[in-house]
């Protein structure tokens, strides 16, 4: 089966389940997936009983695509996401996000966690994404063009939707919450960096890094969607910190700064 039809299939196998169709979706990185939980009216959708769906291996993201309402909104929910590191193709694991814009997504909101390359930055805190820097060697819209989708060669200069991320800031700041704003820097993985490239990283311009976001990001701009990145500082970058990296760090920080990171997502569907 060609791309087009996978994503047809997909697409119609949702669209026969669902009542509303979503106009905001949700990408929910790791130990971030439990705001999915929180939808009312769920309609949850094992990733593993879609067709052609790919279906993540990493811990802390569970597999499955929740319909419902939050905030007054009808939003999807990509409980977990799928990782260039996993095996897959840069095509396959953001087949989700073509899905998502065929059946009627106009804004994706992507989350992740990373590590804090800047300075002054601390785990806990969460960034907004202005710009990325794609380090990781692949590119999803390589191979034949979606012409129905996009353009051959898109602009990405506003990949990072500037207006919803302004008032995403504003709305923010009326209730007291501190966001970072800053360059995103994908690396492959799955090992973690090492503290020479975290310092190359650095004079590049990357404020944080992580091992996902950009495929989808590009793939979303290519389908018109307007696009909100919110990364949760997890840890310190290697080097930064004398101590080892472990991914039962991103998820116990992840845990603890849930309540806000979850207030930080209702006010961007406010605005979205």
């Amino acid at each position: 089966m060609d791309y087009s039809a996978m994503i047809n299939e997909v697409a119609s196998y949702l669209e026969q389940r669902l009542v509303t169709k979503p106009e905001i979706a949700l990408i929910l990185g790791s130990g971030l997936g439990g705001l999915a939980d929180t939808l009312e009216d769920p309609i949850r959708i094992p990733y593993s009983s879609i067709p052609c769906f790919p279906k993540p291996t990493a811990p802390g993201h569970s597999g499955a695509l929740v319909f419902g309402r939050r905030n007054g909104r009808y939003v999807a929910a990509m409980q977990g996401r799928i990782h260039y590191y996993e095996g897959l193709s840069p095509r396959e694991i953001t087949l989700p996000v073509r899905v998502l814009a065929a059946i009627g997504v106009k804004t994706l909101i992507l989350t992740n966690a990373c590590g804090g390359v800047d300075l002054s930055f601390s785990p806990g805190d969460l960034m907004l994404i202005s710009d990325h820097i794609n380090f990781c060697g692949a590119n999803p819209l390589i191979g034949e063009n979606l012409e129905h989708f996009g353009p051959r060669f898109p602009d990405v200069s506003d990949l990072y939707t500037a207006s919803l991320r302004k008032a995403v800031k504003e709305k923010a700041r009326e209730e007291g919450i501190s966001l970072k704003e800053g360059v995103y820097l994908m690396y492959s993985g799955p090992n973690y960096e090492t503290p020479a490239e975290i310092r190359a990283f650095r004079i590049l311009g990357a404020n944080a890094v992580g091992m996902s976001t950009v495929p989808e990001a590009l793939v979303a701009g290519h389908c018109g969607m307007r696009v909100l990145g919110i990364s949760c500082v997890t840890n310190m970058a290697a080097g930064v910190l004398p101590q080892k990296l472990s991914h039962q760090e991103v998820l116990e920080t992840a845990d603890r700064v849930r309540e806000t990171f979850t207030r930080v997502v209702d006010l961007a569907l406010t605005v979205a």
